[in-house]
């Protein structure tokens, strides 16, 4: 699946807010050619809110373990519930231990920095992790929607 059929369907979730920084938007050029999923039905960005879901398309000066530099590459992340995240990864968010691969392809990991905060990653998903990755960007888009109407005290129109 290439980035721009997540960016798609990610771009159906009703409320949603896909921020993709560039030139002159005032956003961090580091941050560049990268997605950032937020659910903001007003369609502002979240000021106090993390994105439920990212892609990233090169590495960061803290994040190389995916190996995302060479031409074709990038990253999905998705925030998810932790029993979602142990079934995933056999592991617990908070006391991950086993040594992984994160430059692996189309293979479900805990996210190299983020993994202790509940978000997984896959690079580059393809046959093996597709329905897997659309189906968890929308549970973690509802989760969002839940965690905003409860900020707000009602479902928003």
């Amino acid at each position: 699946m290439s980035m721009d059929q997540i960016l798609t369907t990610v771009r159906t979730f009703d409320g949603v807010l896909v921020v993709t920084p560039g030139p002159g938007d005032g956003l961090p050029e580091l941050a560049w050619g990268d997605a950032f999923f937020y659910y903001a039905p007003d369609g502002e960005m979240p000021r106090t809110t993390q994105p439920y879901g990212t892609i990233v398309t090169k590495d960061y000066p803290d994040d190389t373990a995916s190996d995302l530099d060479p031409e074709g590459r990038w990253r999905l992340n998705i925030h998810v519930d932790r029993a979602t995240f142990q079934t995933l990864t056999g592991e617990e968010p908070r006391t991950l231990t086993r040594p992984r691969d994160y430059a692996a392809a189309d293979t479900v990991v805990p996210h190299p920095v983020y993994g202790s905060l509940g978000w997984i990653s896959v690079v580059n998903p393809g046959p093996q992790t597709l329905d897997l990755v659309l189906g968890l960007l929308r549970e973690a888009h509802d989760a969002a929607r839940a965690r905003h109407e409860r900020r707000h005290g009602q479902p928003y129109p």
